[in-house]
């Protein structure tokens, strides 16, 4: 009866429904570009227009994949990371006007292996955060939990600061620009599994976590989207919890066939 009502709840608020393909560290430049223009023409021909896709690819493939997206209507292009630094003498950084300029709308920022490789704080976050959304763009939040703190029983708490840390200096108007992705980083790589319901649980104690600070109304139309190794064969399960609106896909969306098939699991 609860997953009725949630699932009731979740049609009659209509969140964006997402799935951003995060391309990581692959495919050089033509390869990126055969990859971009077979997800669009396919997604075109079979996706229906309330399923947003987005392709976060790597910062040297942004403005011509740009073009290939361009008037789609349902793809959209989104770069990996930012600088904390609108400009200035840090080479080898980006700025969010460089992103800007190349025709993306999103950011990825915080992503469980920018934080683990390049010790990405949550005061750092939290700039990132400012200067995408001052700049009309559209951050993809990342938070999630170690294998260490799963087993600790404190995975709540942990990714709970994650978001106070770096988002709850927000205002209301701000917080509903943002799109927060949970990466059960246990469940990444690891061999283990994160089942629909625990996805499902998590997701739902961040919106209720973001209902205690900023109101039911407000945390009932942010997307929350599920970034643990999602496939063609387990979306369609997992987008069909009440508070899972989407998916941030890592290795599937390097194939466009399989990409594709996981935004059609809504």
């Amino acid at each position: 009866m609860n997953y009725l009502w949630g699932e009731t709840r979740k049609n009659q608020i209509m969140r964006k429904k997402i799935v951003a393909g995060n391309w990581k560290m692959n495919k050089n430049l033509s390869e990126g570009l055969a990859l971009a223009s077979e997800v669009v023409n396919i997604v075109n021909d079979e996706l229906n227009d309330d399923v947003t896709v987005v392709l976060c690819t790597p910062f040297i493939h942004l403005s011509q994949v740009a073009k290939i997206v361009e008037g789609s209507g349902k793809v959209f292009l989104s770069a990996q990371n930012i600088s904390e630094h609108e400009s200035g003498a840090y080479t080898g950084d980006i700025s969010i006007e460089m992103v800007k300029s190349t025709g993306a709308e999103y950011v990825v920022l915080g992503h469980s292996e920018r934080r683990e490789y390049h010790n990405e704080s949550n005061a750092q976050l939290a700039k990132k955060v400012d200067l995408t959304l001052a700049n009309g763009l559209t951050p993809i939040f990342c938070c999630g939990e170690s294998l260490e703190i799963r087993e600790s029983g404190k995975e709540v708490a942990y990714v709970t600061n994650q978001l106070t840390e770096s988002l709850f200096h927000l205002t209301e108007d701000e917080i509903q620009k943002v799109v927060i992705a949970y990466e059960p980083i246990w469940a990444i790589g690891t061999g283990r599994t994160a089942s629909s319901q625990q996805a499902q649980d998590m997701h739902k104690s961040l919106r209720d976590f973001l209902a205690g600070q900023y109101g039911q109304e407000v945390a009932d139309e942010i997307s929350i989207l599920y970034g643990g190794s999602a496939k063609p064969d387990n979306a369609p399960e997992l987008f069909a919890q009440p508070d899972v609106d989407g998916g941030l896909i890592g290795g599937a969306s390097l194939k466009a066939r399989d990409f594709v098939s996981i935004a059609k699991s809504f």
